[in-house]
């Protein structure tokens, strides 16, 4: 099974929740490749069977341009007979705003087709313990649908 992780972060914390969902879902037995969204096209989900976007959400949910460009080629993208996850961080002093972006993606990935295999992860900031459980879990509710 391949799964590719395509990830955008400005802090480095959704770059730390990429690396722990590709260990994770390596443990699993998936072929993993992961990528930044800056330097990755839309269409390379194409050739994996499990497309995870890991995004953050700046201030009040307005998208920047390398996500917001990722976000435009997906658009164009016909994912049916994919499997598809996302997650993601966000600062609680935005709350109406708190990680809209994963789920702006969440629905974008549904309206081209893809099947969600587990819930979005949403986070704090960087990654605590609590917050490792949560992708680790992620990361089993991913292998144990598509791996059964």
């Amino acid at each position: 099974m391949k799964a590719r992780i395509v990830y955008a972060s400005m802090t480095g914390n959704d770059a730390d929740m990429a690396d722990i969902l590709e260990e994770d879902l390596q443990d699993y037995g998936f072929d993993v490749e992961t990528s930044e969204a800056e330097f990755t096209d839309a269409s390379d989900y194409l050739t994996s069977d499990l497309c995870i976007f890991v995004t953050y959400t700046y201030g009040e949910g307005k998208m920047t341009d390398d996500v917001a460009d990722f976000y435009e080629q997906l658009k164009e993208l016909d994912l049916s007979g994919k499997y598809f996850a996302v997650m993601g961080s966000g600062d609680m002093v935005y709350a109406d705003y708190f990680c809209e972006n994963v789920f702006d993606f969440e629905k974008m990935f549904n309206q081209v087709g893809a099947k969600e295999v587990t819930k979005p992860v949403t986070i704090e900031n960087a990654p605590d313990d609590d917050d490792i459980a949560a992708i680790d879990n992620a990361a089993k509710e991913m292998a144990d649908q598509l791996n059964g």
